[in-house]
């Protein structure tokens, strides 16, 4: 097993939890990619898969190393570029490589070939001699990438790779991605769900410190596909089409438009596959049905479940079972109260907090005491 983390969890103390129970084990190359939310508690766990912090629940193995007990054996078997790379701008971007690999233990003798390797992988030989000071940040990503694959590294790990780059630049690094996930296991953290789909065979999706999906984006997406869409014009009177489809089970009609005048109706479609024999497709019938009738069909096309839509429908059914009650411990907040029907538990009260009486002003009084 070249990475594993077992039931994996991180909390600053026992009634806070950040992380909890994390599951996931890679065996071959690939790219995975951790998704989540902002405060989903993503970061913590590219932490503790690099030993930034170290898990209070459960262990991280990269090679069978553990990554709190056997730190330097574990790290020698992996790359890190952090959101920042980690540069020292007062280096040419050989210097730096230099040292970094003198950091890793790389043997003397492999180090020149090694730097020359993952300079051309990178593409930044143009650039070695050039203070990293006065490089771009698209090439200082670069060089945090060289330095992060520099030892041939099983796992390579990279925290947000793309944040900050112009469009060019980001093709430029998914491509060096896809390209190390041939040979690396490469962990991406990302919240960009464009840039996850296009790049990764594997994602898990963390929402509230808990693990709630992990599996291919096409098995992911298919999830969804049980309520799939189509997209129809036919010709014909939108209270005939409407008859014809009220019989079909599987099919619900989301929407079905015609304007004044047009002999054309637009129809929105969900269909339920599980309502659906498996070599029945929705599609034949609904063209024999409306052919039959005399209502050709103009258009169809069906609408697949985006990673967009995975991703919401996972967290927020997360978000709905977590529910919105007080938990043990939790307080009311500056200016909420108790609602109709609560009540007070053993051994709270209720603060004075009636407003004073108002005070009469001193000159109306002495006015009043002239008019007697």
């Amino acid at each position: 097993m070249i990475f594993e983390v077992r039931d994996g969890g991180f909390g600053y103390s026992s009634h806070e939890c950040i992380l909890k129970n994390v599951n996931f084990s890679l065996d071959e190359p690939q790219v995975l990619s951790v998704l989540g939310a902002n405060g989903a508690g993503k970061t913590t766990t590219m932490n503790i898969m690099t030993g930034y912090l170290g898990a209070t629940k459960g262990e991280v193995l990269i090679n069978g190393h553990n990554i709190l007990e056997e730190p330097e054996q574990a790290k020698k078997c992996m790359g890190y570029l952090p959101e920042v790379p980690p540069l020292y701008t007062d280096m040419t971007v050989y210097e730096y490589l230099v040292f970094a690999a003198k950091l890793k233990k790389l043997p003397k003798d492999s180090i020149k070939a090694s730097i020359s390797e993952v300079m051309e992988l990178v593409k930044i030989q143009d650039v070695k001699g050039r203070l990293i000071r006065n490089l771009s940040k698209g090439y200082r990503q670069r060089v945090g990438m060289a330095q992060a694959i520099l030892g041939k590294p099983d796992v390579i790990i990279l925290d947000e790779p793309t944040v900050g780059l112009d469009p060019k630049q980001i093709i430029e690094i998914r491509d060096m991605i896809r390209e190390l996930g041939r040979k690396h296991t490469v962990i991406l953290s990302s919240h960009i769900l464009s840039e996850v789909s296009a790049v990764c065979d594997h994602i898990m999706i963390i929402s509230h410190g808990k693990l709630i999906a992990s599996d291919t984006p096409e098995n992911l997406e298919r999830q969804l596909e049980g309520s799939a869409g189509l997209e129809l014009d036919v010709k014909g009177s939108r209270d005939d089409i409407m008859n014809l489809l009220m019989p079909i089970s599987a099919i619900t009609v989301s929407s079905a438009l015609q304007e004044e005048g047009s002999p054309v109706c637009h129809l929105s479609l969900q269909t339920d596959r599980n309502a659906l024999n498996q070599t029945e497709d929705i599609r034949e019938t609904l063209f024999y049905m409306f052919a039959q009738n005399h209502m050709p069909i103009l258009s169809m096309s069906t609408s697949r479940a985006s990673l967009e839509e995975v991703f919401l429908e996972l967290t927020e059914e997360d978000s709905m079972k977590d529910g919105d009650s007080l938990k043990d411990g939790d307080s009311l907040k500056d200016g909420d109260s108790l609602k109709d029907g609560d009540s007070l538990k053993d051994g709270d009260s209720l603060k004075d907090e009636t407003l004073p009486k108002e005070q009469p002003d001193k000159e109306e009084e002495e006015n009043n005491e002239s008019d007697l």
